[in-house]
């Protein structure tokens, strides 16, 4: 829940600094999203942890309280459940977070019960994750018609390294999933640092740069290939954070969610600059969180302007968008057309 103030996850006591910054919990509205979705719901025999952890979202259903966790809950209180659970005979376990929670869930089960991933987190890189609350439901569906189970990545980025806008993300593990390729996102993919991928960012910034308009704030997202457009313009870029420019003049910098729509509310004309993020194609719903459903419909889906090099293209057969507003994201989808260099472009889906 810290993405939208600008946190880099919410691990430990980051928690605490989140509830105090605004935050609100984003987990509850994406496992409502995933059980208005799952038709299959009504056929299964839920085992759930108590209360918020998941009581409070099965009223209705077939189920059983598992565990006994006394709020406020913490990543102990997820494993010993999912143990318990497992212990139960359970054929599936159904979980909201981001990579923290994939790694609790793999130390507890590890690949001895397929797992259905929804992402809730701040950090949601590793490629057990379907795409969206509504692609996790339909992952869920998959399995209970007999779909077969393979393994997927678990990988966590160390926050402290996160927040000083550098990228450390580890190998940990496994986890089993109902293999439905559509359905769920590949794992983070590295920067290409080597020298003619440098070269092909760097044409791409001039072509950023050139089509920039006098009076504009123009909202650049994060990443390598965002801040070959800030050196361009000759500011400093936070890596990992959302910055703001003017005329060529840096008005903002990482940025959360309430200073980027002061700034909207300070600027007639408004542009959202962003990169896919390599490996899975998203646009909107990892890694840049501070661009919130509320952000989007301000600046409007006709304001974004997508930046890549053609290298990372043509490992994506599309672009994602998971903002988790259902609204915002099919205004979103469709075709982009993606800026590649100077007058030259890539028309790519958006889903």
């Amino acid at each position: 829940m810290g993405g939208s103030v600008g946190l880099k996850g919410t691990d430990g006591e980051m928690r605490e600094k989140a509830l105090e910054l605004g935050a609100e919990p984003v987990s509850p509205g994406r496992v409502r999203e995933f059980l208005a979705c799952a038709r299959s719901i009504d056929s299964i025999h839920w085992l759930v942890a108590p209360g918020a952890m998941g009581e409070d979202f099965v009223r209705g259903l077939d189920y059983a309280v598992v565990g006994d966790c006394e709020p406020p809950t913490t990543s102990d209180d997820t494993a010993s459940v999912a143990r318990e659970m497992l212990q139960r005979g359970v054929e599936l376990i159904v979980f909201a977070g981001g990579d923290g929670t994939a790694r609790d869930m793999m130390d507890a089960v590890g690949t001895q019960v397929p797992v259905v991933a929804i992402p809730s987190g701040v950090k949601v890189y590793s490629s057990v994750f379907a795409y969206s609350a509504r692609a996790a439901a339909e992952l869920l569906d998959a399995y209970m018609i007999d779909a077969s189970v393979g393994e997927e990545e678990v990988l966590d980025i160390d926050e402290a390294a996160f927040r000083d806008g550098r990228v450390d993300s580890t190998h940990y593990g496994f986890l089993l999933v109902p293999e439905v390729e559509r359905l769920l996102q590949d794992g983070k993919e590295s920067s290409d640092l080597t020298g003619s991928a440098e070269v092909a960012r760097q044409e791409m910034a001039s072509a950023v740069v050139e089509e920039m308009q006098s009076g504009v704030l123009y909202l650049l997202g994060s990443g390598t290939t965002l801040k070959n457009i800030a050196d361009e313009l000759g500011v400093a870029k936070t890596l990992l954070g959302i910055d703001a420019v003017v005329d060529g003049t840096l008005v903002g910098e990482d940025l959360n969610e309430r200073g980027i729509l002061e700034l909207l509310s300070q600027y007639r004309d408004s542009r959202i600059v962003v990169t896919p993020l390599g490996g899975n194609g998203f646009l909107f719903g990892r890694g840049n969180k501070q661009f919130t459903p509320e952000v989007l419909t301000r600046v409007g889906a006709g304001n974004i302007i997508v930046v890549a090099t053609r290298e990372k293209l043509l490992k994506l057969d599309a672009l994602h968008v998971d903002t988790g507003d259902v609204a915002v994201d099919q205004a979103l989808c469709g075709y982009t057309r993606v800026i590649v260099g100077s007058g030259r472009y890539k028309l790519m889906a958006v889903r």
